[in-house]
């Protein structure tokens, strides 16, 4: 592979979604699905994140926390645009099947914004109790270290990892999701001949790996790294300035911090990209690297004209110099504007 630092590389990144993949570049969104016929499907969003808008926004940890929400609001409107797409396939299978019961079935609008921003309320509402509260409390009450900050965040954090690893590693048996790992896998080899300057074909990107340095996945692997010397440390604190500490206090303390760890990893994974050949960081992201042995698994060359198209779409002709070919593919491609 070609060295990544001797040249600027655009950041592009994206996430499997069902049956396809979405891409991210500076202005726009592309999600791109394959349909039942064989036809691959394009939305195309334009899209400005809020720290290209107001620029008194950039400014460390706290892009890091924009840019996740914008991230997941993002995540959950095109997951959902995909899922409806495979529902629709669904529907038009079974109406061949029994016409008359397909009659009787209303079509179903899309998600907006605001129910995007409900379903992610409702995600993280979910994920913090069952990753964040439930480790705490297993701690407290198994453990008498309320008052040791280190140790108590240390086994906190082993829970949340185990915790972590096995939801990944059970949820990896079912067939949908191993599809979805398989488009995962499609959008780093991807993205990884995006950024080695490679012509963008099938077979051309087939030769690169599934595991990627900027992956979502390494970043939880950070996050919960990271939240157990920041948490170490605000427990400390706490307790020399106050003198009290227990699960109430620390659920009152931690959790309008979670943010902030999040800004504080996205500046730790932003730093491992772009140092990637540095020992230390090869090591810390292993890990992660580790964990993607799960997330991603090796797509087809159809998956990966999924991909390719998407990243193409999301670059479209104000990008196109940034590749080796054309921007966008054309034969069996529908665009859709959101």
């Amino acid at each position: 592979m070609a060295n990544q630092n001797e040249e600027k590389i655009m950041p592009v990144g994206g996430q499997a979604v069902i049956e396809g993949v979405m891409m991210r570049s500076p202005k726009r969104i592309a999600t791109a699905v394959r349909r039942a016929n064989g036809a691959i499907e394009v939305r195309v969003d334009e899209f400005q994140s809020l720290i290209q808008k107001h620029k008194t926004l950039n400014i460390p940890i706290l892009r890091g926390a924009i840019t996740l929400i914008e991230v997941m609001i993002m995540g959950i409107k095109t997951l959902q645009w995909s899922a409806d797409k495979a529902m629709e396939d669904a529907e038009a299978e079974e109406a061949k099947k029994n016409p008359e019961k397909a009659k009787k079935k209303k079509k179903k609008k899309g998600m907006s914004t605001t129910g995007a921003v409900l379903s992610l309320v409702s995600a993280l509402a979910i994920g913090v109790a069952f990753f964040f509260v439930l480790p705490l409390y297993l701690t407290t009450e198994i453990f008498n270290i309320e008052r040791q900050a280190l140790t108590f965040n240390l086994v906190a954090g082993l829970f949340r990892i185990a915790f972590f690893l096995l939801y990944v590693w059970g949820i990896s048996f079912m067939k949908d999701v191993h599809r979805l790992f398989e488009y995962h896998g499609a959008e780093h080899k991807t993205v990884f001949a995006f950024e080695n300057k490679v012509l963008l074909s099938p077979e051309n990107v087939q030769k690169f790996s599934t595991y990627h340095p900027r992956c979502g996945t390494s970043f939880l692997v950070i996050v919960m790294l990271i939240s157990l010397l920041f948490f170490a440390l605000v427990d400390t604190i706490v307790m020399l300035t106050t003198g009290q500490m227990s699960l109430l206090i620390r659920l009152a303390v931690h959790l309008p911090l979670i943010p902030v760890v999040g800004g504080i990893s996205y500046e730790g994974l932003k730093a491992s990209a772009n140092n990637i050949e540095n020992p230390l960081v090869r090591a810390l992201i292993a890990p992660g690297l580790w964990l993607q042995r799960i997330t991603t698994q090796p797509p087809d060359n159809q998956q990966l004209e999924v991909a390719i198209v998407a990243l193409k779409t999301a670059l479209g002709e104000e990008f196109g110099d940034e590749l080796v070919d054309e921007p966008v593919i054309q034969s069996q491609v529908i665009a859709v504007s959101a």
